[in-house]
């Protein structure tokens, strides 16, 4: 056999098969994630039975009999009185009402509250529209705010503006939320000299009204205990979403960007805020979770009939069952919320998740 007819390598070598090289990094990736996924779902899992378990030890540390409290102190028979522990399972032994309430919660059932003599599940069912109401509004304005005054703060760090941005912030973001609120009723409700009250003291509405009437009578309840909440929370938004801008900002691609003739508010939203919304993203979900769970002190200052005042109310019996429950909600709420912030870091950043 001649040079000129002489096999080469790639000649001799067969089929050339591109599949597994071309496919193997994405299988990969897909496998990596399915494990972050997996893991990050698991833990989940885990601080959901953690908190099934505190939630049912905690609150019978609570001093108090829910029995004698509710009857409100009136001369009550000890047969009365057992009869009634009877019917709401507080004679038996405290490792079977741990079971009890274990293999109750894991179904569904919340058991029946003390006091309102109803299943757990219902009152809950019925305040939570109330709160998402209060606490939805105001986690999505002072989400917005936040991430507004946040990235233009961080643009023009060391100026003015972010100085009086920062400083605001952190000072509202100190205050304690009942204070803020009582302050606000003192001011804008009650009146303060020779300025009249303008908005109601407390309460979901007056009562009375329908149809549009209705909806701008609970606009106006909502004023007051919506500023509160975004006065205090907007600043934890707003310094995270600063921080993280802050940053990004000395980044090669941003200099590049600018070096194209790409003006400096196009470069912010473009390229510098989506790769920093990472630790933003993560603060989002967890807010939402917490919009879920209700703001106590807040709900209890205004009277606003949601599962917050709920709880506070459930908390003076002690409503034991109502407790537990509204408990595990606001911790389950917030779990899902961390759990699927977790799941979507991928989007905003590939590498986590590999």
């Amino acid at each position: 056999m001649t040079a000129d007819t002489e096999p080469t390598p790639a000649d001799t070598a067969g089929p050339v098969t591109t599949g597994p090289a071309v496919h193997g990094p994405r299988i990969r990736i897909r496998t990596g994630y399915l494990r972050y996924g997996a893991g990050k779902l698991g833990g989940a899992i885990v601080s959901l039975l953690a908190v099934l378990v505190t939630g049912f030890f905690l609150f019978r540390l609570i001093p108090g009999d829910p029995v004698r409290t509710m009857t409100g102190g009136r001369p009550i028979s000890a047969e009365q009185l057992a009869a009634y522990r009877r019917e709401f399972g507080l004679d038996l032994p405290l490792w079977q009402q741990f079971t009890d309430y274990c293999g109750k919660a894991l179904t569904g059932d919340l058991g029946t509250s003390y006091q309102f003599r109803t299943p757990v599940i219902d009152k809950i069912t019925e305040a939570l529209p109330h709160t998402l109401l209060l606490t939805g509004t105001a986690f999505v304005l002072y989400t917005a705010l936040g991430m507004y005054l946040g990235a233009r703060s961080a643009w023009r760090h060391g100026r003015l503006g972010d100085r009086v941005n920062t400083g605001l912030a952190l000072t509202l973001y100190s205050l304690p939320s009942f204070w803020l609120g009582l302050l606000l009723i003192i001011v804008f409700s009650v009146g303060l000299g020779p300025l009249p009250g303008l908005f109601p003291t407390g309460g979901m509405e007056t009562g009375g009204t329908e149809g549009f009437a209705h909806v701008l009578d609970v606009a106006h309840h909502l004023v007051l205990p919506v500023i509160t909440l975004v006065a205090v929370e907007y600043g934890q938004t707003l310094l995270v979403t600063r921080s993280a801008l802050l940053d990004e900002m000395g980044s090669d691609y941003l200099t590049t960007a600018r070096a194209k003739g790409l003006r400096d508010d196009l470069v912010r939203r473009r390229h510098a805020m989506p790769n920093a919304l990472l630790p933003t993203v993560t603060l989002v979900f967890v807010n939402l979770g917490r919009t879920v769970a209700g703001v106590i002190l807040v709900e209890t200052v205004f009277s606003w009939p949601g599962l917050g005042g709920l709880f506070y109310q459930a908390l003076s019996v002690p409503d034991l069952p109502l407790v537990q429950g509204l408990f595990l909600f606001f911790a389950s709420a917030v779990i899902v919320m961390n759990t699927l912030a977790d799941l979507v870091y991928p989007l905003f950043d590939p590498r986590v998740g590999r």
